[in-house]
């Protein structure tokens, strides 16, 4: 059976392909990712699915909303496929356990990120680093256990709300033009082996990255602000967490403003960018998957 695996996140559907069973490490059959801006109409998701060469089946993580269930929904069944399936977070599942007392509140994309990360890294501890419009962290133990986590704004939220609420901030900034201009500086997504690859485009972190805490005009004084800020909160987490575990967790960092924090980072990491996928590849090749997935009705 040919499975569709659609992560739908704030602003982008990535999606990729299975043909066979899920092992760890296993390369899609096929991937790619699309802007949501670009899925507004039937005819653009009736594109996208023959673009992954006609599955017989979905499964999804959404966070994006009600409207896009309803149309990959509705693209399900234009397609002639069965109901698609949507993860929802739950007590424990494929070896993982939610520390939330009321495991929905758990945001679903950090719950099947976990399944992912736990499979695809068995027996260690792991702190995942989810850096998109929003930085999520969390800690998971190597036998499943949930530790909690904790969320703030993304680096580029972060100068967004500045640029929005302080008028000084945002004409010395650049003006209108200056939420583009940042825009650059958290990167393009990209493929490479067979995964996804958040790239920075040339120059775009550029000068501003290596000149330090203290830049010298308002434009670069936001992104320094915002990179330290949270680059700091990593450090801060991977050594709670090491309080907590009595180690070092392994650290793993997913999303596309990744790139501009790695290099104030200190000591190891791993770029994961696709754990939604693995996660949901994972729970759809268990034997009780169809008890851990929330079928959506047509």
């Amino acid at each position: 059976m040919k499975l569709l695996l659609l992560d739908a996140g704030n602003s982008r559907l990535k999606w990729a392909l299975l043909r066979k069973p899920y092992r760890r490490r296993q390369e899609f059959a096929a991937q790619g990712v699309v802007e949501l801006t670009k899925l507004r109409s039937p005819a653009a998701w009736t594109r996208l699915l023959k673009k992954t060469r006609n599955p017989d089946l979905i499964y999804a993580c959404n966070v994006a909303g009600a409207d896009i269930e309803r149309q990959i929904r509705v693209a399900s069944r234009r397609a002639g496929l069965g109901p698609p399936h949507f993860a929802h977070s739950e007590v424990a599942a494929a070896g993982v356990r939610n520390s939330y007392p009321d495991p929905w509140r758990l945001g679903v994309d950090r719950w099947v990120g976990l399944i992912g990360a736990h499979h695809e890294h068995p027996g260690k501890d792991l702190c995942l680093v989810g850096l998109g419009t929003a930085m999520t962290i969390d800690l998971l133990a190597a036998d499943g256990r949930h530790l909690g986590g904790c969320i703030v704004p993304g680096p580029r939220l972060m100068i967004e709300s500045l640029l929005d609420h302080t008028a000084g901030i945002r004409r010395r900034a650049g003006g209108r033009g200056a939420i583009p201009s940042f825009d650059l500086m958290f990167g393009v997504v990209s493929r490479s082996g067979g995964r996804w690859v958040y790239l920075e485009r040339p120059g775009s972190v550029g000068k501003s990255a290596g000149a330090g805490l203290f830049a010298r005009d308002t434009h670069a004084g936001l992104l320094a602000g915002a990179r330290r800020a949270c680059a700091a909160l990593i450090e801060d987490a991977v050594r709670e967490g090491r309080g907590h575990l009595g180690r070092r967790p392994r650290l793993i960092l997913a999303g596309g403003a990744a790139a501009a924090i790695t290099p104030l980072l200190h000591g190891r990491y791993w770029r994961e960018d696709d754990l939604v996928l693995r996660g949901l590849a994972v729970l759809a090749a268990d034997a009780q998957a169809p008890d851990r997935i929330k079928s959506a009705r047509a």
